[in-house]
């Protein structure tokens, strides 16, 4: 099992969400979170002056799939997360050691 986290523009969540329901992920998990890459932020004017906002706000996606799923769920996406432009965010791929359901108590990819 891999976990996938992909941190992506706020405005594209639904399309992620969307894609990836279609590749068949039936649950997934966000987090509103701030930061920035090679983009370093920017300068807005507020009241006639400047500051500059250093992180910007994104979201955090994951979900944990099985292994033959994690290159479908990478493209989804990718293609729904992309708008060409810096900032468009990264993906993660982590291994997953163990998964249990606490409601049943399943392990495993039962649990997922």
């Amino acid at each position: 099992m891999k976990k996938i986290e992909a941190i992506i523009k706020p405005f594209k969540l639904d399309d992620v969400r969307e894609a990836l329901s279609q590749v068949g992920i039936s649950g997934l998990t966000t987090t509103e979170v701030k930061g920035f890459g090679r983009q370093k932020g920017h300068t807005e004017l507020y009241r006639g002056a400047e500051y500059v906002v250093d992180f910007l706000p994104k979201v955090k996606v994951e979900v944990v799939v099985q292994e033959k799923l994690v290159d479908q769920c990478i493209d989804a996406i990718m293609n729904a997360a992309r708008t060409g432009k810096i900032g468009d965010g990264k993906i993660f791929v982590s291994a997953v050691e163990q998964v249990i359901r606490i409601r049943t108590g399943e392990k495993g990819e039962e649990a997922i």
